[in-house]
């Protein structure tokens, strides 16, 4: 269903007059024993309004329904959808796979358990065809449950290289990035398990221009089973290896993230963060020794978080003060 590889003289000649939809685009989907949801992704995807795009699913080998389901919407939509089903490293190897064998012009993956908007694919294109600067837009999304429900509003914010650094503002399945971009930067780290897309944004960041644009373009789906709060430690190991090798500096929020979850194994999502003094004073170790190359750079942002009255709460809430009556004022 692509149409801008391998496009007729006239069609080139006329480049100028492109619509958006001129835009070939490539949506590719990993999964693994997804039965549960892929049907509402697949559906979210085949029912775009968008003419120009193709849709690649990477099975990595499921042993429930999945594949029959796969198999079953290929035979419906045969000029739409390809499926390729094989072993894999994970997530981050089928798309790597996926983007190798894409057509389009524009790349964009959506997991097995997250949905698109309608007009979600129009919407992203019509912006980079205004706008041949940017390397990628992305846009607002829902977090919803796994049985559909929403939770709240992903926290997406306008792109600033330097506070992407801070925190993920980038919500993945609302990305649509050139493939040549993708490319300039090396592409997707297949060694990576959960943090290949914030390690993808980052490099991208170094070099070219992203937009968020105000428009709902996808749900992301949380719950208990989804890789990102399965695999909290993970989550956050590789987000500050990745901040730690890009940009050479690790902030407060990604320690304190990773120390709060080490102490109390919180997910942080649905169990939300609880400051503690332990934690603040871990953080304060763990930092110096991930930054050690700009240890008073640390401590002064540590200095700047944790001032005298966050210092005094902390310490009078913990066991130790609260059992020997050693309370601060």
């Amino acid at each position: 269903m692509l149409h801008s590889e391998g496009e007729s003289p006239e069609s080139a000649a006329s480049q100028s007059q492109m619509t958006p939809e001129s835009l070939a685009v490539t949506i590719v989907t990993p999964c693994l024993n997804a039965e549960r949801f892929i049907v509402e992704t697949i559906e979210s995807v085949v029912h775009q309004d968008y003419p120009n795009f193709e849709y690649v699913i990477l099975d990595g080998g499921s042993t429930d329904g999945t594949l029959e389901i796969l198999t079953r919407y290929a035979a419906l939509y045969p000029k739409l959808i390809r499926i390729i089903s094989e072993p894999d490293a994970g997530a981050s190897d089928a798309i790597a796979k996926g983007f190798a064998l894409a057509n389009g012009e524009v790349f964009a993956y959506l997991n097995a358990d997250d949905t698109y908007f309608p007009g979600a694919i129009r919407t992203a294109v019509s912006h980079l065809r205004d706008r041949p600067d940017l390397a990628g837009v992305y846009g607002n999304a829902y977090w919803i449950s796994d049985k559909g429900d929403l939770l709240g509003s992903y926290p997406t914010m306008a792109f600033h290289p330097e506070d992407l650094g801070r925190e993920c503002f980038i919500c993945q399945p609302t990305c649509f990035v050139r493939r040549q971009a993708i490319r300039e930067v090396g592409g997707f780290d297949p060694l990576l398990h959960s943090a290949f897309d914030y390690d993808l944004w980052l490099r991208l960041a170094r070099h070219h221009q992203l937009l968020r644009i105000d428009a709902l373009l996808a749900n992301s789906r949380m719950h208990l089973d989804n890789k990102t709060l399965s695999g909290r430690g993970t989550v956050f190991r590789e987000a500050i290896a990745c901040v730690q090798r890009h940009l050479g500096y690790v902030p407060f929020q990604w320690i304190h993230g990773y120390c709060s979850y080490l102490v109390d194994g919180r997910d942080q999502f649905f169990d939300p963060l609880r400051p503690s003094f332990t934690k603040f004073a871990f953080s304060l170790v763990l930092g110096t020794v991930c930054n050690w190359r700009q240890p008073v750079r640390y401590w002064r942002e540590w200095c700047s978080i944790m001032s005298r009255d966050a210092f005094v709460r902390r310490w009078n809430s913990t066991w130790i003060a609260r059992r020997m009556g050693i309370h601060i004022r």
